[in-house]
Order: C-alpha cells, then structure tokens, then sequence
C-alpha cells in the first residue's frame, strides 16, 4: 500500500508527497527529518489516498501539484 498526501502549516504553506509509510512519514515531517518541511513548523496532514504502487502514488502525486490538481484540492476543502 501506497499513499498520496497533503500537508498543511498554520502560514498557509503546502507540501504534497507519496510515501509507503504514511504514519512513519508524517511523523519525520514533524520532527524535522525532511528537509522542505523542517524549514517550517505546526505540519497537519490534511488529506491523504491510499494507492497499489509506488507508480500510481508518484502520478497521483504529480496530479496533486499540477494546477488541475490543486483545483480538485480546493473543491474538497483541502487547500
């Protein structure tokens, strides 16, 4: 199992990853352990999908950061 997923912080800042572990992976986000984020702090994740493989979390990734992406994101209340 696979996951696509969002990040939000409290200044308004996003970060859209895939990842095998999704717990393992948020929590190193919290604790500094990416590089991207630790520049930041206050992460919540607030969207995720559960994908078969890494080629199909990667796309959707991908899809996320595209703008059509990121207009399906704002219709969910996401971003």
């Amino acid at each position: 199992m696979f996951w696509a997923y969002v990040l939000k912080n409290n200044e308004g800042r996003t970060y859209i990853g895939h990842t095998s572990d999704l717990v393992s992976r948020v929590e190193g986000h919290h604790n500094g352990e990416s590089y991207w984020t630790s520049r930041y702090e206050n992460w919540e994740l607030v969207y995720f999908e559960s994908l078969p493989s890494r080629a199909a979390a990667m796309k959707r990734e991908k899809e996320f950061k595209s703008g059509k992406g990121r207009d399906e994101l704002k219709r969910k209340g996401v971003l």
